[in-house]
């Protein structure tokens, strides 16, 4: 120390340590806020961007237990599971529900038509819930109402009963939306991609799965056993996700009743409209009234959610141009994954002496498409590593044209059981790729305040697409349909046609994606 002067020992400030994490997951808008220093070019220099993401983000956490983490995925992939599972529940039995019921079969197809029309109506506001009050308090509460559905389904005595249940069953399918959303929030980018990548496959496999084992369960006797079933596997889930998902708060803002309702009824309205509409004829009053009915209140409802200061959806935002190529790119997914949903069993189960029929049963159909379902589940780490190094975009577009070759091969080669069972396998492997990677694209574009709301009006717009793909495919078929045995059935002519559109919406989805990824 020299005499006169002081001397201060100014601490080293130890540098950000950079990594080579890819922050997949991480909100666009979060990440524009964390620093007012310059951005780097992230579409020119992916490296540069990580680094910068790392150094300046201030709402990055600790690391999470690895084990709690798997622990987290595994419930959330049950959950996930269960709910997609549920979907495909009453299939095998909805032939014989008319008897089983003492109702109409145009009665008796509610069954199916209301938890979808529930399940797409709830998902986008169940997303927002989560957002405003904690998305585990939220899930808990979805899976819920799993359980209650399936105990009504399974004590009723009619038909009312049954469709109070399998409406209650519906709205619990905003589950998945919230559970992407919980695994988005994730502190680790790698484990958050992979757990989106193995819930997002768990879409398809829980559907595909439910097909054989309904079918098992119903030749056993008993077609109750299947809500008893539903609500023993809610319980497990509930069980699951009170031990192994955190609690997270919520922003606690004022819920937009009279928005969640006008969606609600608009949505309802079209959805009724085109799911009914093969059963009442699309020229009919009710089928125009309620989907031009449903139209006008959506226009209304835009209208008002535009004034409103805390909208149960924000529009403003999902007019963004990436996020809107995004959202119409998973209608054309949508679309095209219903075609094979449709298509491909009413092939294996026809007449082997129809030209398109292939002979099976409806438990060795069912069991043709499980190959699919496991590639799906199988497939779910190698996206997650797709995603991390080629992007989402890029991996959104190879799952895309993976699913239109798969088309491609159908058209050509469809007379056989193996051919099928091949070009599922392939056109689900395709799938698992591009659901995995669509949310990381979404919740890319958002704020982590409404990852929630997004991804569940994301579920929606796959939504919208699946139930328009399931209408027109069941268009095209009736309108091709020929004469069999003294009834109509499906001629090859048909399925060609639908095999045809599935490629054309593949590619469509393709080209959506990849426009968002070139949109700055």
């Amino acid at each position: 120390m020299l005499h006169g002067h002081t001397s201060t020992v100014r601490p080293i400030r130890p540098r950000p340590q950079i990594t080579d994490r890819a922050p997949v997951c991480r909100p666009r808008a979060d990440r524009e806020q964390a620093s007012s220093g310059p951005r780097p070019d992230h579409e020119r220099n992916t490296n540069e961007r990580r680094r910068w993401n790392m150094a300046h983000d201030r709402t990055d956490p600790a690391p999470a237990d690895p084990r709690g983490t798997w622990r987290l995925i595994a419930a959330l992939a049950v959950a996930s599971t269960g709910g997609s599972f549920m979907q495909t529940l009453v299939v095998p039995i909805q032939n014989h529900l008319p008897g089983l019921l003492d109702a109409s079969r145009a009665s008796t197809a509610w069954v199916l038509t209301i938890s979808l029309v529930a399940a797409a109506v709830t998902t986008p506001i169940s997303g927002r819930l989560g957002d405003l009050f904690g998305k585990r308090t939220v899930a808990l509460a979805l899976i819920g109402l799993l359980i209650l559905g399936s105990l009504v389904a399974a004590l009723s005595t009619g038909l009312v009963g049954l469709l109070v249940g399998r409406a209650l069953q519906g709205a619990s399918m905003g589950i998945i939306a919230v559970a992407i959303s919980i695994l988005g929030d994730h502190p680790d980018p790698r484990r958050s991609t992979t757990g989106i990548a193995i819930v997002s496959a768990s879409l398809g496999f829980g559907g595909a799965l439910g097909l054989p084992l309904s079918a098992w369960v119903v030749q056993l006797g008993d077609w109750k056993l299947l809500f008893w079933a539903s609500a023993l596997l809610g319980v497990i889930t509930f069980l699951g996700i009170l031990a192994a998902v955190p609690a997270s708060p919520g922003t606690h803002q004022r819920v937009d009743v009279l928005g969640a309702i006008g969606l609600a009824a608009g949505l309802s309205g079209i959805l009724i409209a085109v799911s009914q509409g093969p059963v009442w004829g699309w020229a009919s009053a009710p089928t125009l009234g309620l989907g031009f009915g449903g139209v006008a209140v959506l226009l209304a409802w835009g209208v008002f959610e535009l004034r409103v200061a805390e909208p149960i959806v924000d529009l403003r935002l999902l007019a963004r141009r990436r996020l809107l190529l995004v959202n119409l790119g998973s209608i054309a997914l949508g679309f095209s994954f219903f075609v094979m949903e449709v298509a491909f069993m009413q092939m294996l189960e026809l007449p082997a002496d129809t030209d398109a029929g292939l002979g099976l049963t409806m438990l060795g159909g069912s069991l043709a498409l499980v190959p699919g379902a496991l590639a799906m589940m199988a497939l779910a780490p190698v996206s997650a590593r797709l995603i991390r190094g080629l992007g989402g975009h890029m991996a959104t577009g190879i799952g895309a044209l993976t699913i239109a070759l798969a088309y491609g091969y159908t058209l050509v080669w469809h007379d056989a059981v193996g051919h099928l069972v091949l070009s599922s396998t392939v056109l689900c492997a395709g799938l698992a790729l591009a659901y995995a990677a669509i949310p990381t694209l979404v919740m890319a574009e958002v704020p982590r305040s409404v990852t929630g709301s997004a991804n569940g009006v994301n579920a929606l717009m796959r939504s919208v697409g699946t139930s328009s793909g399931a209408a027109v495919t069941g268009m095209v078929l009736a309108a091709t349909s020929q004469s069999h045995a003294g009834a109509e059935v499906p001629a090859l002519s048909g399925f060609l046609v639908v095999f045809a559109l599935g490629l054309v919406t593949a590619l469509a989805c393709l080209m959506l994606v990849w426009a968002a990824h070139r949109s700055h």
